[in-house]
């Protein structure tokens, strides 16, 4: 049997919510999500399903949806030497990243909170692949998580900003700054 949670957050400085769903398989985690949210007057809806392995190292990233008019289609994809691939072409300045990071959610914070399994006080940098919203060109964007508590951690990243976050058993953000806050929980 798969283990299952899901998680609805609501933007705060934005108008806008998501909804994400974690599920425990074979080969390793599959995150899926919906946001949808206005950006600069534009509706926006984004679906995203990305597969982790049982090290929650990031194999594949699909994104598709809608900004205003224009139709959102990426296909992302991780091979075994750690190159990263984006709708089938190499990103070598994101080679070696282990986590992809959407910049328009925060569902991807799990999986750097899940795979290092920070103790209390401790605190790891990380570099991940960072879809750009609303380019959405894959960059490296280095990042530090520092776990400050058995439910809290300090994320920063290297271009000043940082933020709080409280998060569940799962390590979805309950609450992420002054950014998300969670409004709904499920699990089995």
């Amino acid at each position: 049997m798969s283990t299952r949670a899901c998680i609805l957050w609501r933007r705060i400085d934005w108008s806008g919510h998501e909804a994400a769903r974690l599920v425990q398989r074979e080969a390793g985690w599959e995150l899926s999500g919906t946001a949808v949210f206005a950006y600069e007057t534009r509706a926006c809806r984004l679906d995203y399903v990305i597969a982790c392995d049982v090290g929650w190292r990031t194999v594949a990233t699909q994104v598709t949806g809608w900004v205003g008019a224009a139709a959102i289609d990426i296909a992302i994809t991780v091979d075994t030497q750690g190159r990263w691939w984006l709708n089938e072409r190499e990103c070598a300045a994101v080679a070696g990243c282990v986590d992809v990071d959407l910049n328009f959610s925060p569902s991807t914070n799990p999986l750097p909170i899940r795979r290092l399994r920070l103790e209390v006080g401790h605190s790891v940098p990380v570099r991940a692949a960072w879809l750009r919203f609303p380019s959405f060109a894959l960059e490296p964007f280095e990042q530090t998580y520092r776990r400050l508590g058995p439910t809290a951690y300090r994320y920063e990243s290297a271009g000043g900003f940082a933020a709080d976050l409280d998060v569940d058993a799962n390590g979805f953000p309950t609450r992420y700054g002054d950014i998300w806050h969670a409004e709904a929980f499920g699990g089995a």
